[in-house]
């Protein structure tokens, strides 16, 4: 099996974990699309000593930690007149920090701890201690108000009470698209749990978008099939759980897109 063969079942979640981690598609794919190009370029230095799941993971680490796409340069080119020291010092703060990269790997991405220290570089024994600094900044994170849209009672009432459990609100559950942008218009969230099919064969998606019409809020698409919603060829979820989920991973995913919204530079 070829190199390639063997890498492509894992890229739908590098995707997820590179939207996750730059808080953008956009700027996800990109580090992903040139984590590929380097392994094209030069595949004598993919890590073959490790699964190919972990070495693909690796080399993504090494593009971002190098970070061969200069986001500053690229607005500052684009805008002159811009202070490029103001913008410099928005995008550090819009930066992943190492600790959220190894909750990210860990509770989003499924690695293990020692997976998880290779991938960023650091000792086993710190991997702990940078999760549970993750874990102590969200605490500290500006509670929000949530909408929930998912079809299921018991997955609903599991979401509910871990988005509770967090401190956030909760303004509603919908189960239908009508539901759902009714709920919304109602009482404005801050933040959209949305399952894809919904009961009355309606779709999740179509709620979001017509959610968005009206009013920008950041969104987490849940699904049992994360592949189809991260193909890379089209405006897709910048943050998006697959169901089976942990706990964790949805504390994970919440956390990180308020850390976004938060930001005041877009994407």
């Amino acid at each position: 099996m070829s190199l390639g063969q063997q890498l492509a079942p894992h890229l739908p979640f590098l995707r997820r974990y590179g939207r996750a981690l730059t808080g953008s598609q956009t700027q996800g794919d990109r580090y992903v699309r040139a984590t590929l190009e380097a392994i094209v370029a030069a595949p004598a230095e993919f890590p073959r000593d490790v699964d190919p799941r972990l070495g693909l993971y690796r080399m993504f680490q090494a593009i971002w930690s190098s970070a061969n796409y200069d986001e500053t340069a690229d607005e500052a080119s684009v805008d002159p007149q811009a202070d490029a020291e103001a913008i410099a010092r928005a995008r550090l703060a819009r930066m992943t920090p190492l600790s959220r990269q190894a909750l990210l790997l860990t509770a989003m991405e499924g690695f293990t701890p020692e997976d998880a220290a290779y991938l960023i570089d650091v000792d086993p024994n710190e991997v702990e201690s940078l999760v549970a600094e993750a874990l102590t900044e969200i605490e500290k994170q500006t509670r929000s108000r949530v909408l929930i849209i998912e079809d299921e009672p018991i997955i609903a009432m599991d979401i509910e009470t871990i988005v509770r459990d967090l401190g956030h609100d909760v303004t509603g559950v919908a189960v239908t698209r009508d539901e759902a942008v009714a709920l919304a218009m109602e009482d404005r969230p801050g933040l959209v749990l949305a399952d894809i099919q919904l009961a009355d064969d309606s779709s999740g998606i179509d709620a979001v978008k017509d959610i968005l019409a009206q009013f920008a809020v950041p969104v987490i698409f849940i699904t049992a099939f994360p592949e189809r919603l991260l193909t890379g060829e089209r405006p897709e979820p910048t943050f998006l759980i697959t169901k089976p989920f942990q706990r964790s991973t949805v504390k994970a995913a919440i956390s990180q897109a308020l850390f976004f919204d938060s930001a005041t530079v877009p994407a």
